[in-house]
């Protein structure tokens, strides 16, 4: 009997009759797994599964990725454009040509009044690389403006930035065939279980079959942390402490692989000089990371003697004013184990979004195509002698980046903004002060599948774009398999895909006549195939085509079209792994062994407010439940906003399972329900990111001084009672999405 209930209902599962199956990439987080899409006779969308043949994900999905097929005719989809003229008056619909016109033209009425820089465009990770490549185009080439970014400064920029300064390039070295290989894992900030299932699986799989210790450091008992065979739970913002502990350790007992560092790498002696200062001895550590002595030495040792070790990390490392030195601080540890370039050795970043690889690769956001930069003449002249422009039409560096502008646009640097498929009134920290910003602007562009999406009320023009499988194209996940989306269904209504939105715009610009401007997305995918070439550049996708990479269900990068035929079965398998020669992408092709001398800048807990704030992703939802708050099998198990917290520190305070409680930071305030767990320590809390008007109302929001990202991981809350029943009001309120 259940709840009381005699008569149960038994479960069925409805008959879907497939005419034919379409073959796809899933489109929420980096795993990139293959899916095949199932239509019927009438041509609808019925159900997807994964696909055994691929490698990634040997025929898994997650929940997301099982009701995938669900997005296409979710609530909120955007049916046409959208135009007026102040943000608080109602929306018109318009034709494409009219809303395009007239977002073009507000464009160059910005840009000649202020400034080329006045008007910003912030993308995003999960439009397919095609359409980044596209974006890059018509904002690099045509719009002018140096201030564009993506919405994985959020995210992604402090691995880009510690690859970058560790190795000379991006790009993670590493891939999932590694764990298969490795003899010891450490994930720092990661919850695989909740945040990227199938690479848990292949993880959990490999481990089943050699049982290697898997340790894990992370502030709260997350899932991975349960299975883990060591748990650090370590003091939030402390993980620089932590490996350099790990490191004094290493260099004192002599484990360090010193034939390998005086061949491969730089600054060695100032490295070991830092680490071996007795502020990091683990007697002193320990008081800093909250790891207790033994503990750090155990790791070490377990870490330094294994004969592979590698390292995940996730948000935990990234989120963070230490992100890109956390980074740094991790290669540093696999480069004085020697672990780099080996099979189970890696410091292998786990992306967030689906697509956040391709945007790094191709969109141009922080340089120009395929790992260029701006601040190189020759890179400069190369991309404008390939669109056939002048190259002082781009900048000669990096114009500000998502976190940047929206200060910018108080202080009225910038008076116009495009947003693409992302969604600051939800993901930016501090989200008052966002709203302020959004209320200022003289024109505001947003470009989303979903008319409903919370940012959308602050705009001028709407742009409907198409989802997913409505749309063809590639994306790279997290071990820089390049994997293709194919064209299942006609856009929604009178949606259009990015692709076609970014061409039209392009031909209202002057250069936009002069650029070459493809028709078609593998018409684009053929030019960076041709940008991608060469003999010392890692990024070299020029033996790929659409027809290969679904033949193998993806492919690595680099896969070069003068190695064709080379390797692996059929000739249809890049390079698994990055670095095995040794030789990095920096001038002296040795890696940079970078000195993280550690500074404690986070805000404390204090007696005013006691709890550490932290906040992560749950496996039902993704980002700002843009999608998944509207499919119900996704929404149900977490449909409206909830904290996780210690049962001792609630007993203190009179708090009760399942209460509302209003949690109060310097920065905002957010109502939330209470649930009871031993997974956070008793001076911490825990609320999922997904939610709006919630943990994001009171995220601290300091940036990272290399990546610009912002530090959502360690901020203090306090905890206040609430009344009951308003409480439950504004939560009927918010499930109602």
């Amino acid at each position: 009997m259940l709840f009381g209930r005699k008569n149960r209902k038994p479960i069925t599962i409805p008959q879907k009759k497939v005419a034919e199956w379409k073959y796809t990439t899933c489109n929420y987080c980096s795993t990139g797994c293959a899916i095949e899409i199932g239509l019927s006779d009438e041509g609808k969308v019925v159900t997807s599964r994964g696909h055994a043949g691929a490698d990634v994900n040997r025929g898994k999905l997650c929940i997301k990725g099982l009701l995938e097929h669900e997005l296409f005719e979710s609530p909120g989809r955007g049916t046409q454009p959208l135009t007026r003229e102040k943000f608080h008056q109602p929306f018109k619909p318009a034709e494409w040509d009219q809303a395009l016109d007239y977002t073009a033209a507000k464009i160059k009425e910005i840009q000649t009044k202020y400034g080329r820089d006045s008007f910003a465009v912030i993308s995003t990770g999960q439009l397919l690389t095609e359409e980044f490549y596209t974006l890059g185009k018509l904002v690099r080439g045509c719009i002018g403006t140096n201030n564009y970014d993506g919405n994985t400064t959020l995210c992604m920029a402090s691995a880009v930035s510690g690859y970058k300064r560790s190795f000379g390039s991006d790009g993670p070295p590493g891939c999932y065939g590694d764990f298969e290989h490795t003899e010891c894992l450490m994930a720092f900030g990661s919850n695989l279980p909740e945040q990227h299932p199938i690479i848990y699986w292949r993880l959990k799989e490999a481990k089943e079959k050699r049982n290697f210790p898997l340790i894990v450091v992370d502030p709260r008992v997350t899932m991975l942390a349960q299975f883990a065979d060591i748990h650090l739970p370590i003091t939030p913002g402390t993980d620089c402490v932590l490996i350099n502990s790990m490191l004094h350790v290493i260099f004192k007992e002599g484990l360090e692989d010193r034939a390998y560092l005086e061949a491969h790498t730089n600054n060695l002696a100032e490295l070991e000089a830092l680490v071996l200062d007795k502020r990091y001895d683990p007697i002193h550590a320990q008081h800093e990371c909250g790891i207790d002595e033994d503990r750090i030495r155990t790791v070490a040792r377990l870490y330094a003697k294994a004969k592979s070790a590698m390292s995940i990390w996730t948000m935990g490392i990234n989120q963070s004013t230490h992100g890109s030195d956390g980074v740094a601080n991790i290669n540093n540890l696999n480069l004085c184990t020697g672990n780099i370039g080996i099979p189970g050795g890696t410091s292998l970043s786990i992306t967030g979004q689906c697509n956040a690889m391709g945007t790094r690769e191709w969109s141009s956001c922080s340089g120009l195509p395929g790992y260029r930069v701006l601040e190189k003449e020759e890179h400069r002249q190369e991309i404008a002698d390939f669109w056939g422009i002048d190259p002082e039409f781009f900048p000669k560096q990096r114009g500000l980046t998502e976190t940047d502008i929206f200060p910018a646009i108080e202080t009225g640097e910038i008076k116009g903004l495009w947003l693409v498929a992302t969604n600051p009134m939800t993901s930016m920290p501090n989200t008052p002060r966002i709203r302020k910003a959004m209320e200022k602007l003289e024109f505001l562009v947003v470009q989303d599948c979903y008319e409903d999406v919370e940012t959308n009320q602050y705009s001028h023009v709407y742009f409907p774009a198409s989802v997913w499988a409505e749309k063809e194209g590639c994306h790279t996940n997290t071990e820089r398999r390049v994997n293709l989306v194919r064209n299942a269904l006609p856009a929604y209504a009178n949606s259009k895909p990015d692709f076609w939105i970014f061409n039209q715009m392009a031909k209202r610009f002057d250069n936009g006549h002069i650029i070459h401007f493809p028709d078609t997305p593998e018409g684009a995918f053929e030019e960076m195939k041709t940008l991608s070439v060469g003999t010392d550049r890692t990024l070299d996708i020029s033996g790929m085509s659409y027809d290969k990479i679904e033949q193998a269900r993806g492919i690595q990068w680099p896969y070069r079209a003068s190695e064709e035929g080379r390797k692996g079965q059929n000739g249809l398998k890049g390079d698994p792994r990055l670095y095995t020669d040794g030789k990095f992408q920096t001038p002296n092709g040795k890696a940079n062994l970078i000195c993280v001398d550690f500074v404690n800048n986070n805000e404390q807990p204090c007696d005013e407010y006691p709890f550490w704030l932290n906040s992560g992703r749950v496996v039902e939802h993704f980002h700002t439940r843009t999608r998944t708050g509207k499919i119900g099998n996704c929404n149900k198990f977490s449909p409206t906003p909830y904290m996780e917290m210690n049962p001792d520190a609630a007993e203190e305070l009179g708090i009760k399972h399942q209460e509302y409680v209003r949690l109060t930071s310097r920065r905002g305030d957010a109502v939330v329900m209470v649930q009871l767990t031993h997974r956070v320590a008793r001076n911490a809390v825990f609320i999922p990111f997904h939610f709006h008007d919630c943990v994001n109302r009171l995220t601290l929001g300091l940036l990272d001084p290399y990546s610009r990202q912002p530090a959502f991981k360690q901020c203090s809350a306090r905890i206040e009672k609430v009344d009951q029943q308003e409480a439950a009001r504004l939560n009927a309120e918010r499930r109602a999405f």
